[in-house]
């Protein structure tokens, strides 16, 4: 959209409606202010209907969302997935017997209780639902008399000495210490596979709903004598949603400081409640669209409104500075709301499409979770260009801003005492326009890229931190992890690499041997605990057909008594063997799921799977909770460069519509780049991997960041065009915006910067890095604009002003 011709920051003063020419501006200025009242009604009805479905919005996670369903291993696993029932969306309960061990009457009849309550919650796949008290873990031995086997909890078990003795035996013979009974005896685990939607509604499984019953339920049988630890996604999401109420706090703080910092540069309070309640508009409309497109609220969608929230406040604030500052010349409120629209529309329209390009280009990350944190955060942003840039101006036409507190304002500008450390700094940034300063500040920003550039070549992808990095370290979620991963070599962070064959050729013995040097091979990689296939299971079973003779713990290659021990692993242990003899996965228990350990078993795995696959078996990858995030490392590592690549480039084009000059996108583009390098780099001082949580960061702090470049650079390349010096057109532009742009980077940095106390510790992480970016641009902007601007632009707008100058010197030489 093209400005009016007639756009500059002086306008004649208006101050009788009658004189103003409502046909005056662009068609869409005219829309708009000649017909406010409809305006507004529709505003009303918009927000009444969309209030009414934002009540209705559901909180909720999807474990299937945060796969990159596009990436090999995730192909794999889904394709396989029936086969490797237990090995994705799973819950470990541990139940502990503080003052013994489990050989207790009342621990076990905990534990049973745990047992059956947990059984009969939606959304338990039931079948693959494994532990002491499940009939199928189950013991096998061979006596002379030939096989023996059973439950591992005895059938007539009644808590009698002489029952406890037998489940002792059994818990030795079908050797599950250390997978379903702690290393010491002192606790047992419940394995609990989930399905994907409640068999009782059809809809997908609700997480919050899900893990609220398992507290209610399950940690409601803690007592001083047996503790309860329970690990898995469902677990984490669920923690995460009851985190959300303090999140919503948060935002209520974040919006209390925004307001205070608007108020004290205001002295207004009409406008500034103004101004927070079209911000709070934008989020409750944002809202009810989520919940009419299908979309629901998750951890990191929660997000999405505190970013609204403050991008609407920046661009209203910039709204209500021009208004105040028209009105405080005298200039009637609906005039000086026309003539504030007439000078920002294009920059506010322009900055807003970056910021949508901005998180749309999020979309390049192949993970269906950040896909709908794009779009939600996308549609956001659109709500913003109507609520802020039209909204705002229409309200303040009415409204306009307390005239005492814009003659303040206007006073205080005039003798140069708008408090004495903002004039300190405001002159003190006008030295950026020569070329000392100016050369000096560059030389500074380019040593400081350069450096922070080194740094951050060590960001690593992934989590850095053992346990759930999405918790604080120390959440129970996190102590619960810690305690299970101490007790058990069945670790929940499994890295699981399927052997796949033909339908019916899983028993051939050079594929067992293929199988079982796989597992060796993994062993021998730094963070693998230990690892579980069914060559383990072949070796004790065709020990067992031999009285348990050790010479025989091998794989045979006698086809018959291979078969045989087979037929026992797929009886006794199911998820070993899929029943169509195709599949069987090869699990490594990890120490963590750490990045360097994900890539040093990726790497292992894959080196393995090229060299010793053949067309009758294939080594695929990966399964298991360690093998999904590594899959979704990869995603993340790929997506970087490219989205920011995407990124830049969407900028550089707008910027460019914008400006209509390669100079100075240049100038807008710079303090981004260093403020991103920056931060890259402040990710590896701080421990902060590049992941699914943090990866948004730098999108939306470049897509938020670029508003400060434009605002000021669109009034100072308007001023330079029409033959305003540089150091003057840099003075007017500071003064008509340069005060908002230091405000809103103010303001945004206070409201996030409230995250670092918050319980959902990506949210922290979030919340350091964004007050970071929004520091360093608005810092960024206000310095190294003058400088560059002095090197690329200053000599735009010479022709104007020897124009301007030749008459002068004609008419000077004529007196002569």
């Amino acid at each position: 959209m093209k400005a009016d011709t007639n756009d500059s920051i002086t306008r004649p003063v208006v101050r009788d409606l009658n004189e103003f020419d409502r046909a005056s501006g662009i068609w869409l200025e005219r829309i708009i202010f000649n017909n406010r009242p409809a305006l507004l009604l529709v505003c009303v009805f918009a927000t009444l209907f969309l209030g009414w479905h934002a009540l209705h919005l559901r909180v909720n996670a999807s474990f299937e969302k945060m796969l990159p369903s596009r990436h090999p291993y995730i192909q794999n696993y889904l394709e396989h997935q029936d086969a490797l029932r237990g090995l994705g969306n799973v819950v470990r309960i541990v139940v502990e017997n503080k003052r013994g061990n489990i050989f207790d009457k009342d621990y076990l009849a905990v534990l049973q209780k745990v047992n059956d309550t947990v059984y009969l919650i939606p959304g338990v796949d039931r079948s693959a639902m494994r532990g002491l008290w499940t009939t199928s873990l189950r013991w096998t031995e061979v006596t002379e008399e030939g096989y023996r086997g059973g439950p591992v909890m005895p059938d007539n078990f009644d808590g009698s000495p002489a029952s406890l003795g037998q489940l002792r035996i059994n818990i030795a013979r079908a050797g599950v210490v250390g997978s379903y009974v702690a290393n010491d005896l002192k606790s047992s685990m419940i394995v609990v596979p989930l399905l994907d939607s409640n068999p009782d509604t059809r809809k997908p499984l609700d997480y919050a709903t899900f893990s609220r019953e398992l507290k209610r339920k399950v940690l409601s049988l803690e007592s001083p004598s047996v503790g309860v630890h329970i690990v898995g996604f469902a677990e984490i999401v669920g923690d995460l949603i009851d985190g959300l109420s303090q999140v919503m706090m948060f935002f209520g703080i974040s919006a209390a400081i925004a307001g205070l910092f608007v108020f004290a540069f205001t002295r207004d309070l009409r406008s500034t409640l103004l101004l927070i309640g079209v911000s709070a508009l934008a989020v409750v409309w944002l809202l009810g669209l989520m919940e009419l497109l299908g979309y629901a609220l998750d951890p990191y969608s929660i997000l999405v409104p505190f970013l609204i929230f403050a991008i609407g406040l920046s661009h209203g604030a910039q709204k209500m500075n021009g208004i105040m500052q028209d009105i405080a010349q005298g200039t009637h409120r609906y005039v000086a709301a026309r003539y504030t629209f007439r000078r920002l529309f294009l920059a506010g329209v322009t900055a807003l499409l970056t910021n949508v390009v901005g998180f749309a280009v999020l979309m390049v990350i192949d993970i269906p979770v950040i896909h709908d944190l794009a779009l939600t955060t996308s549609i956001g942003v659109t709500v913003l260009i109507f609520t802020k840039l039209i909204l705002v101006p229409v309200l303040l036409s009415y409204l306009g801003v307390d005239e005492q507190a814009a003659a303040r304002r206007l006073q205080a500008e005039r003798a140069g005492e708008d408090r004495d450390w903002v004039a300190r700094v405001w002159a003190c940034l006008l030295h950026f326009t020569s070329s000392k300063w100016a050369q000096a500040a560059i030389a500074v920003s380019f040593a400081i890229g350069v450096s922070a550039l080194g740094i951050s070549q060590e960001l690593k992808t992934g989590d850095l931190d053992p346990g759930a990095p999405e918790l604080r370290s120390d959440s129970r979620y996190n102590r619960d992890d810690a305690y299970v991963k101490a007790h058990y070599r069945l670790s929940s962070d499994q890295f699981v690499v399927m052997l796949v064959t033909p339908p019916g050729q899983c028993n051939n013995y050079a594929t067992l041997i293929e199988l079982d040097r796989m597992g060796a091979n993994l062993r021998q990689v730094d963070g693998v605990k230990g690892t579980a296939s069914a060559a383990d299971m072949v070796r004790l079973a065709t020990a067992g057909q031999f009285e348990g003779n050790p010479k025989w713990l091998s794989i045979p290659r006698d086809a018959n008594v291979l078969n045989t021990a087979l037929a026992d692993v797929l009886a006794d242990h199911p998820e070993m063997v899929d029943q169509r003899c195709s599949v069987m996965p090869l699990i490594a228990y990890l120490g963590d799921h750490k990045a360097d350990t994900l890539s040093r078993v990726v790497a292992s795995a894959e080196a393995f799977g090229k060299a010793h696959s053949s067309p009758e078996r294939q080594f695929v990858l990966a399964a298991g909770s360690a093998g999904i995030e590594a899959a979704t490392n990869i995603v993340v590592e790929q997506a970087h460069h490219r989205m920011l690549a995407l990124l830049y480039a969407a900028v550089v084009a707008l910027c460019l519509i914008t400006f209509r000059n390669w100079r100075a996108v240049i100038v807008a583009l710079v303090p981004l780049l260093i403020t991103s390098v920056l931060c890259e780099a402040l990710m590896v001082v701080l421990g902060i991997g590049a992941k699914v949580a943090t990866l948004p960061v730098i999108a939306l702090g470049v897509g938020a960041g670029v508003d400060y470049a434009l605002y000021l650079l669109s009034v100072q390349l308007n001023l330079q065009r029409a033959g305003v010096p540089l150091r003057e057109a840099y003075m007017r532009s500071l003064r008509f915006t340069g005060r908002v742009v230091a405000l809103v980077g103010l303001t945004m940095s206070a409201g996030v910067i409230t995250w670092i106390w918050s319980p959902i510790k990506f949210q922290a992480d979030m919340g350091i890095l964004l007050t970071f970016m929004f520091l360093w641009n608005m810092v960024g902007a206000l310095v190294l604009i003058p400088s560059l601007s002095y090197v690329l632009l200053r000599r735009l707008g010479e022709r104007k002003r020897e124009a301007d100058q030749a008459p002068a010197l004609s008419s000077t030489a004529t007196d002569v």
